[in-house]
């Protein structure tokens, strides 16, 4: 029952991550205003939010409830998920910081680095790759047989 439970807990909290990642890539532009980027900021908050929380509970998943650790632990397809999952969380350093410095800006004009969209972008690549690697993960493919 536990286990279910933590794992629901994490495919939502994967769910919000992704939904916040389409609805920041969605709404940036090359140049926003001040509400773009307050609302830009609300966004990123959640996304950082879900972000932790798909780690906690994957975490939970991983150490304390379920399969065995090991099943994960000597996975080659489970390390290189979490690296790019940890991978996921440094390229949003950026624009979270981007997001963060401009939130409280009145500005009509607030003009968004190339970088910012080139990173929200390949982070939408990452997280398309990350459930893939999940799934054959989960059906034992990576370990020794």
């Amino acid at each position: 029952m536990l286990y279910t439970f933590i794992r629901t807990l994490h495919f939502v909290a994967i769910f919000v991550l992704a939904g916040a990642l389409v609805i920041e890539n969605m709404a940036l532009k090359p140049t926003i205003n001040g509400e773009d980027a307050r609302n830009l900021a609300k966004v990123d908050a959640v996304y950082g939010i879900a972000a932790v929380l798909t780690l906690l509970f994957g975490l939970t998943l991983w150490l304390w409830v379920g399969k065995p650790s090991e099943f994960y632990s000597l996975n080659p397809i489970f390390q290189f998920k979490l690296g790019l999952f940890f991978l996921l969380a440094l390229l949003s350093i950026y624009p979270t910081m981007f997001f963060l410095r401009n939130r409280k800006s009145t500005a009509d004009a607030i003009e968004v680095p190339p970088a910012i969209g080139i990173l929200t972008k390949l982070e939408l690549v990452l997280l398309f790759i990350i459930p893939l690697l999940a799934f054959l993960m989960a059906r034992g493919i990576g370990l020794d047989a």
